[in-house]
């Protein structure tokens, strides 16, 4: 999961407005062209919840020390190949490597990252070869981590910190600094994901760059920016893949041709050239757009969902307040303070066929609620099954600042009310909608789920849905069942804080689930690799990098029987190893 970043060119009105803003400070703004970074404080009451926790034994409360050490201690690079020690045993099928992408330097000189997802890019792969496992880890060479790293201090800002000019400048540098941050230089920071275009490996966040990768050395290729190739300022860093290879993703223009707008594109398969220095993004086709409901608050979106002949898009009430971006350096606040949710407004449910580019005529919305990460949908019998992580307000976003991750359990769950755990649920859309059909009555005929879809007097529908699982993160499934029916998601327990402390798989049909947990372990997002072969969805492995805050226990990967989810091997590794985000795995 990762906190929106944010480069953005500013329209006309914004710049009218920001102009404006500019004036007024003589009239009495402060600008603190000293200050260098910015930190979000709360001054809420606390108030202990014994019931949350309750959920976890003894050993699992643990110190902050600990804690620390785990979510904000700056990691380092292996960037030589180092050999695991292997207990038990790895399938002699099991061939190729797991890239992991976080965050892993939180500091630079004396100065600090406020917020856990503006940690610089380190970069992980496990290599799993005839039995053994060997690991390394290189930081990604953005522009970002050279620019901090020759400064000896943070010089790009992020989304939960924001930097100011060196105070050793004299002031009219220091004022041109603050003007060009109208318009900032942003981050390239790209610490959520791997993701695949054509035959190159990228990691990627949720702004307009990219950083492309060579997937065995781990060195950083070099920098490509989305705007060179289509109008887009946002993109996401969970793009889908298809059976021919080739990748969909969604991403927001704010400027342009046009509205501003929301556009989902395609990268062909075959795009790479022989020598892999022409981007893949060269080959981009644009699918379609969908305008803002809102020109100067456009909806977050982390993720998205596909099925073999939809795009589903949900547009939720969690917005970014574009004039509160554009001032936010000059007010003296973080980009992550210009997101807000709206819990009176609804959320809209786009369904575009992915060959056409058009829209569902029907417009199906539901209560307000925050999605990060989709877990899977697919069509059934004239309907569209949409699975996702839901939330009832956007509070997770501050679970994540540094002061409240590295608190210890028992601490977290007394000085974190507003903790909202993720509940899994699913949404089901009639595809064939008769717009004759009663007023209030449910439209969704399948028997497996209780999940409803209402025709409402205008004609649009109201979706209720159903509850899968309470307490899960990070999903993952067989991605040969993906945008098809499936009956297995995986996941990272997370029930009274944002701390993963167990794995769990979840049977959709019965609503049971299988658990892996060690004490004082902190697993990764689980993610599946299918036998060779495989005729049954769970036949294969889960891996996952686990870190401890035991200093007798090494931080390990885990290799799990995927069909009891059962440990079958780990491989201890002998150097540090920092948490990470999301990764993929690429077969020998």
């Amino acid at each position: 999961m990762r906190c929106i970043q944010l480069g953005v060119c500013l329209a006309p009105p914004i710049l009218t407005y920001f102009m404006r803003q500019l004036k007024s400070t003589a009239r009495g703004y402060v600008i603190h062209p000293l200050r260098r970074v910015c930190v979000v404080t709360h001054d809420d009451e606390h108030v202990e919840d014994d019931s949350r926790l309750q959920k976890l034994s003894c050993r699992q409360l643990r110190t902050q020390t600990e804690m620390e050490a785990i979510f904000a201690k700056n990691g380092s690079e292996t960037p030589e190949p180092v050999e695991a020690e292997v207990r038990g045993s790895i399938p002699s099928w099991l061939q190729g490597t797991l890239l992991r992408n976080g965050p892993g330097l939180f500091s630079v000189g004396n100065s600090q990252y406020n917020h856990w997802f503006d940690g610089l890019s380190l970069i992980h792969s496990f290599t799993f070869r005839n039995g053994e496992v060997t690991y390394r880890s290189k930081f990604l060479r953005s522009e970002t981590y050279k620019k901090n790293c020759t400064s000896n201090r943070i010089v790009v800002s992020e989304f939960g910190t924001m930097v100011y000019p060196d105070p050793c400048k004299n002031i009219f540098s220091r004022a041109f600094t603050h003007l060009c941050n109208a318009i900032p230089d942003f981050t390239d920071n790209n610490l959520i994901n791997i993701i695949r275009y054509g035959k190159d490996y990228y990691a990627s966040s949720e702004i307009n760059y990219i950083n492309q990768i060579d997937p065995v050395t781990l060195e950083t290729v070099g920098r490509v920016n989305y705007r060179n190739h289509i109008a887009l300022n946002l993109a996401t860093a969970h793009p889908h893949y298809d059976e021919e290879g080739n990748t969909y993703n969604m991403g927001t223009a704010l400027i342009g041709l046009g509205l501003p707008k929301y556009v989902i594109f395609k990268i062909p398969a075959e795009t790479s050239d022989k020598g892999h220095k022409k981007p893949a993004l060269r080959k981009v086709q644009q699918i379609c757009s969908i305008p803002f409901r809102s020109t100067m608050f456009p909806s977050y979106f982390h993720s998205f969902g596909m099925t073999e002949n939809y795009i589903v898009f949900v547009e939720q009430p969690f917005k970014l307040d574009i004039i509160k971006l554009a001032t936010a350096y000059f007010r003296g606040v973080t980009w992550g303070s210009c997101l807000k949710f709206d819990k009176d407004d609804a959320t809209f449910f786009h369904i575009i066929n992915r060959t056409t580019g058009k829209a569902v005529s029907t417009r199906f919305y539901g209560d307000a609620l925050v999605v990060f990460h989709h877990i899977n949908a697919y069509e059934d019998d004239g309907h569209l099954v949409c699975d996702l992580i839901t939330y009832s307000d956007s509070s997770l976003y501050d679970m994540f600042y540094i002061r409240n991750v590295k608190q210890d359990t028992s601490n977290f769950v007394q000085s974190n009310q507003s903790f909202c755990p993720p509940v899994c649920k699913r949404f089901v859309f009639p595809l064939n909608v008769n717009k004759d059909s009663p007023r209030g009555s449910n439209l969704v005929t399948l028997t497996d789920t209780t999940a409803q879809a209402a025709m409402q007097e205008d004609g649009s529908i109201y979706c209720q849905p159903d509850t899968l699982f309470e307490g899960l993160e990070l999903p993952g499934i067989n991605y040969k069942f993906n945008s098809k029916k499936y009956r297995f998601f995986y996941g990272s327990r997370v029930e009274v804080s944002p701390h993963p402390y167990k794995l769990a798989k979840i049977d959709v049909v019965t609503r049971k689930h299988l658990e892996w947990k060690q004490e004082l372990c902190f697993p990764s997002e689980p993610v599946f690799v299918a036998s060779p072969g495989a005729d049954e969805e769970d036949d294969g492995v889960i891996l996952s990098s686990v870190i401890s805050s035991d200093p007798k226990v090494s931080p390990f990967m885990l290799i799990l029987d995927a069909k009891t989810f059962t440990e079958i091997a780990r491989a201890s590794i002998p150097t540090s190893v920092h948490l990470d985000l999301h990764g993929l795995f690429i077969p020998d």
